[in-house]
């Protein structure tokens, strides 16, 4: 049997024992009143007791004809006033709605709530827990496959392969790459740049010291001796070297026409709609590439298998880092009690946000569901919930009735 069957055949069971004592108490209430009846020439006594016996049944019937009245019309009569809340179901139902929404979900009271009951430090000290953050981390991997596998449809990824490029359509490259020859030029790593190029020209030149020996000679004419073409080759690649070598000082003129010539090129690229429509046209040239679709087909399917691998292995570093990962934020949120308020601030403002605009609608939402209750539904569902009290009220009435008449009658005595 389910939890709820569990507890209906318990409130079922509750509500029949009450309602048996109450009408044990009535029916104690019909005997002692028939005994008494019974007695000839009653005493004093017995006329109290019968006084009392002859109230408490009259109280006793009458409060079952309220308790009663409330469900269903008792003994069946079409009385008046009775069936009180399956007829006035949708009235009920309204009414209960507005309720909720005004008392229970008012954003201030929530907000209230949620603040002194601290959720960020219950979390945290619920997080902290390498139990807990496990058992997190195990939820949240056994997400991923159903994730990862939903990316896998054709449509899915066409979708957020074409979201993807029309959000990348969207971006200005123009002021990034300016931005980024401003940062380049200003921590002079064009002039870095420079003295790499010399040293790569250099190591070139003395590695292919020997093909430019024998281009020279292929080039000379037959007539030429071969040691002056050596030597023309030497005088070549001797030259080279040294104007190289006087590149690398900084004050040479070159290196000083260089720079600026790339200051003036970096000034020349800002505002420069050249420069953007250029920036645009590769940019979207890349994007229509089918190289980039491959590109981004393999990262995907490398990521694919490192998550499914990193998922499907209980001791796989991806896991171990998750648990830790949710640890250490349990036990930041313990011992900073600045981002416990600014995570509780957040909370209260999420959950003020998803109320306001849904909290009438909350109420109708409460007020639609009891109108489609059906009319004995209704009556059963609210008598197992509040009838076994109900019950007492049965009781009382015989019982507090018993004692009036019994008053009444002594005072009635002494009066009259």
């Amino acid at each position: 049997m389910s939890q709820t069957g569990t507890e209906e055949a318990q409130q079922v069971a509750e509500l029949r024992r009450h309602r048996n004592i109450a009408t044990a108490s009535l029916v104690g209430a019909v005997g002692v009143y028939v005994a008494t009846q019974l007695v000839e020439d009653p005493s004093y006594t017995v006329l109290l007791v019968r006084a009392g016996a002859e109230a408490g049944l009259i109280g006793g019937i009458a409060d079952w004809f309220a308790v009663v009245a409330l469900f269903r019309r008792p003994l069946g009569l079409p009385i008046p006033h009775t069936a009180i809340l399956p007829r006035n179901k949708e009235r009920l139902g309204a009414g209960l709605g507005r309720f909720v929404a005004r008392h229970f979900l008012d954003p201030e009271v929530v907000q209230g709530r949620l603040r002194s009951s601290e959720p960020a430090r219950r979390l945290g000290d619920w997080l902290a827990d390498r139990d807990n953050s496990a058992l997190v981390a195990e939820r949240l991997l056994a997400l991923a496959p159903d994730v990862i596998r939903a990316f896998e449809d054709r449509e899915v990824r066409g979708f957020y392969s074409d979201t993807f490029r029309d959000q990348l359509r969207r971006l200005d490259l123009a002021p990034m790459v300016q931005r980024l020859v401003w940062l380049f030029m200003e921590s002079r790593q064009h002039q870095r740049l420079f003295d790499r190029s010399l040293r790569l020209a250099r190591e070139l030149l003395v590695a292919n010291r020997q093909v430019i020996y024998r281009r020279v000679e292929e080039k000379s004419s037959w007539w030429i001796p071969r040691r002056f073409d050596h030597k023309l080759a030497e005088a070549i690649v001797g030259g080279v070297e040294e104007w190289l070598e006087d590149l690398s000082d900084p004050g040479h003129k070159a290196r000083k026409e260089f720079d600026r010539a790339v200051w003036a090129m970096a000034r020349g690229m800002q505002g420069s709609d050249a420069v953007r429509e250029r920036l645009d046209m590769v940019r979207d040239q890349l994007l229509e590439s089918p190289e980039l679709q491959q590109i981004l087909e393999q990262i995907w399917s490398d990521l694919r298998a490192a998550a499914l691998d990193g998922v499907d292995q209980p001791d796989s570093v991806f896991r171990q880092s998750l648990v830790q990962g949710l640890q250490r934020f349990g036990r930041t949120l313990l011992d900073d009690p600045e981002a416990r308020s600014r995570l509780d601030d957040r909370m209260t403002l999420l959950l003020r946000e998803l109320i306001l605009p849904f909290r009438d609608s909350i109420g109708e939402f409460i007020a639609d569901v009891v109108r489609d209750w059906d009319s004995e539904g209704l009556s059963r569902r609210l008598e197992l919930t509040v009838g076994r009290d109900l019950q007492f009220i049965r009781i009382n009435g015989t019982l507090v009735g018993a004692l009036v008449g019994m008053a009444i009658f002594v005072v009635s005595g002494w009066v009259f």
